[in-house]
């Protein structure tokens, strides 16, 4: 067990036995929920892997996931670097799983994104400051001041991941708290305005779009147009018409993140995988997030894991936070960052 000091994390009794369908590691998991107040019952949950060899002498890496609302085991740990991903019934080893390196901890925030919850329907008024605010979860990793921190995540984590890190930089200020030794940001929400105007040149880039609607895209909802539209709360007739031709012009048979890839248009591809479940290697399954979904919702999984459904009948990949403040998207993050 890495952390022995602060007994409540990670609880024996989050321990992991073993996951459905998983195969044989040396490693040890845990998982479960760490109550963040007592008063409004907010539980933020957490998966914990340990690193495969020495996770004494590895780095803790935690994970933030997408969103705001998506949920970091989901996404994260089940999909993208974490030691397994689902295959039909069973898991199979993940061989570029980031465990491989260090000791990972994938958290879900804030209350009702994945299997956290409050007493609130489930969900909390939150905005970035609030959803960076893990701090209080981070204050039971004390004992790691001796442990290389790094803060990770993807998306619109670029902006609560350097607001959680400059957070920690001022704790270590006033009192060294945290070996905090880095960021590292994917694909990151860092300045809205630039994200927003680069989406019309990279469908066109990419021959998604034809040229009429491309010049129509960044002249009817560039920035400007649309920081002026939603602050007068009303929805540009003109700019709706070019996001429907855009939808149409892309279609769902292009995945818009990656254009290279192909699309899970069916279930015919992982359930040929139940044939011949192997071990994930340089191909990429598109279908990896029906899969997640349909193993975390078994009820098996989800008693292994600890955890339980609060305030909703299912789990899903991405909330939607109630009473999140989009304004918080215009902030730039990289003055932050730099």
């Amino acid at each position: 067990m890495l952390f022995m000091k602060v007994e409540s994390f990670p609880a024996l009794s989050d321990k992991i036995t073993v996951l459905p369908g998983q195969p044989h590691v040396s490693f040890q998991q845990y998982s479960g929920y760490v109550t963040i107040d007592v008063k409004k019952k907010i539980s933020r949950f957490y998966y914990f892997v340990e690193a495969e060899m020495d996770p004494a002498s590895k780095p803790l890496v935690l994970w933030l996931n997408r969103g705001p609302g998506c949920s970091s085991l989901g996404v994260g740990a089940f999909s993208e670097n974490g030691p397994f991903r689902p295959s039909g019934k069973v898991l199979v080893r993940n061989e570029h799983s980031w465990n491989k390196e260090a000791n990972m901890l994938y958290l879900e925030t804030p209350g009702g994104v994945g299997l956290s919850f409050s007493n609130q329907t489930s969900f909390e008024t939150v905005d970035d400051k609030i959803t960076g605010m893990s701090h209080h979860f981070e204050q039971l990793l004390i004992d790691i001041q001796q442990t290389e921190l790094f803060i990770t995540g993807e998306s619109y984590a670029g902006h609560y991941i350097p607001q959680l890190a400059e957070l920690m930089i001022q704790f270590n200020k006033k009192k060294m708290l945290f070996n905090l030794k880095g960021i590292a940001l994917g694909n990151p929400v860092l300045e809205f305005e630039s994200d927003f105007n680069s989406r019309a040149e990279y469908f066109w880039s990419h021959g998604l779009i034809s040229d009429a609607t491309y010049k129509f895209f960044t002249s009817a909802c560039n920035y400007c147009r649309y920081v002026s539209e939603f602050y007068r709360e009303s929805v540009s007739p003109i700019c709706s018409m070019v996001m429907s031709q855009v939808g149409k012009e892309t279609s769902r048979f292009v995945d818009k993140y990656d254009v290279t890839l192909d699309v899970c248009t069916s279930s015919v591809f992982s359930q040929s995988k139940i044939i011949s479940p192997q071990q994930v290697t340089q191909s990429v399954d598109v279908c990896i997030e029906d899969e997640t979904v349909n193993y975390l919702n078994r009820n098996d999984v989800q008693k292994a894991l600890h955890a339980r459904l609060v305030g909703v009948n299912r789990w899903t990949v991405c909330n939607s936070i109630l009473d999140y403040d989009v304004l918080n998207e215009e902030i730039p993050m990289i003055n932050v960052v730099g």
